[in-house]
């Protein structure tokens, strides 16, 4: 049985990151999150037994919109911590890869929760510092509760903002991430943390 913070991880981050290639030149965060919300009702009209009848056709449908969306280098950094500066180049390429594909085929699933109206997406703060900033949205949940769900977003450029963490009432999916990460490598090793990874992710060195 999932948790709430699994639940609403899997149906809003994979929400927030299918969106077409050009939503990802828009110059906000906000108009981001907005073109997601309203992309990601189109891209399961229709098409939700399909993907519910083929878990290969529906993780091929969302890596192929999520990958270019979510900023996976900065969030396996992250996530890594503070085990990241003593990490080789080929340990960080390894668990970046397999937190990606691990964190894919776990939360696929939640996007064919997704229902459109309820998702409020809250006015800017201003809030902006640089080439970070935040998208505050409201879910309402089957029982009437309203959870805040913000987006932690970065900005690169040419390719636009991208999102690399998901925080629900408080909770960062990126520090819930790392303290797991953390006491697994401490009580292993980071190269068996990567190949658990790996093993779940189904890729093979």
């Amino acid at each position: 049985m999932k948790t709430l913070m699994q639940n609403m991880v899997a149906t809003m981050f994979a929400a927030t990151m299918l969106m077409q290639p050009a939503l990802a030149q828009e110059d906000t965060p906000i108009a981001v999150i907005t073109g997601a919300v309203e992309d990601i009702k189109a891209g399961l009209d229709g098409n939700r037994e399909r993907y519910e009848a083929n878990q290969s056709e529906l993780l091929s449908f969302v890596d192929g919109l999520l990958a270019p969306r979510f900023d996976r280098n900065y969030a396996g950094r992250l996530v890594l911590g503070k085990h990241w500066r003593d990490a080789s180049t080929d340990q960080k390429r390894r668990f970046i890869a397999g937190f990606y594909t691990t964190m894919l085929k776990r939360y696929a699933d939640g996007i064919l929760e997704f229902r459109e109206d309820l998702v409020q997406i809250q006015p800017s703060r201003g809030e902006s510092k640089g080439s970070r900033d935040t998208v505050r949205t409201i879910v309402t949940l089957d029982n009437g509760e309203k959870i805040p769900v913000n987006y932690g977003m970065v900005s690169r450029g040419d390719e636009g903002w991208k999102v690399y963490d998901v925080t629900i009432e408080g909770i960062s999916y990126v520090r819930n991430f790392r303290t797991e990460i953390d006491s697994e490598i401490k009580n292993t090793s980071l190269d068996a943390v990567i190949e658990r990874l790996e093993t779940e992710a189904g890729i093979s060195q």
